[in-house]
């Protein structure tokens, strides 16, 4: 059985490129960060800055699965991440409020846990045992939501429309996580693709109307069932004829 090896902070800030603690530890980072921006496509750049503060080591895990992040603007201010939320202003608006903090509190959890692994598997290879295949980490039924996984992203609001491109009449459906932003994205959809006015033409009078004297005429009922439109004038009387 192979013991795990614990990281310190200093064996993973080393400035030696090939102390293996350092290698694990950037690695577990690099290949956490690609899923996440697999995973959250729309938050990219907020990656970009939770793997800064993770690998600046601006990132602590506390006992009671909260997280405390310094932040990158203020040197003094540390946000702390709990059951899903944020103390940032940017945790309200951004997408389905994973702001960098939020994403960098998960990151080093499930990037100390990979790393822990790796080396425990190269420490393995050197003592001449075989690798196998890591048993899966134990479920934690009481961790924080917040930094045990990030979920898959999900379209809580989308919208169908149709355009004409190309002479073509084309359906589009936009999806999004925040309906403002989606009504706004639907709205510049429809300012470049306008509706095509209808063809000018001159339209149907209505029943009754008399073409001659441009008037609308009564509607007469003769003893023998016939109907008929008829208009007074100073000539007599009209029939629209």
């Amino acid at each position: 059985m192979v013991a795990v090896k614990e990281i310190t902070w200093e064996e993973a800030m080393s400035p030696d490129f090939g102390n293996p603690a350092r290698i694990a530890w950037r690695e577990a980072v690099a290949e956490i960060a690609a899923k996440a921006k697999q995973t959250l496509p729309e938050c990219n750049g907020r990656v970009d800055s939770a793997v800064t503060m993770v690998l600046a080591g601006d990132v602590e895990l506390l006992e009671d699965g909260k997280a405390q992040v310094a932040s990158q603007s203020h040197g003094t201010t540390q946000y702390v991440v709990c059951n899903g939320t944020c103390e940032c202003k940017d945790f309200p608006r951004a997408p389905s409020g994973w702001c960098k903090h939020r994403i960098a509190a998960g990151m080093q959890k499930r990037a100390t846990a990979l790393a822990k692994q790796k080396l425990a598997q190269c420490d393995g290879a050197s003592n001449g045992q075989a690798e196998a295949p890591s048993p899966p980490a134990p479920a934690q039924p009481h961790a924080s939501p917040a930094v045990t996984r990030l979920p898959l992203p999900e379209a809580p609001a989308s919208a169908n429309c149709y355009v004409t491109l190309a002479g073509r009449q084309v359906q589009v459906t936009l999806r999004d996580s925040d309906e403002q932003r989606l009504l706004a994205r639907l709205e510049a959809l429809l300012q470049r693709f306008p509706a095509e006015a209808e063809p000018e033409g001159e339209s149907a009078p209505p029943e009754g109307w008399c073409r001659k004297h441009g008037v609308q005429m009564k509607l007469n009922h003769g003893k023998d069932g016939r109907t008929w439109y008829s208009h007074k004038t100073t000539d007599g009387w009209c029939k629209g004829k």
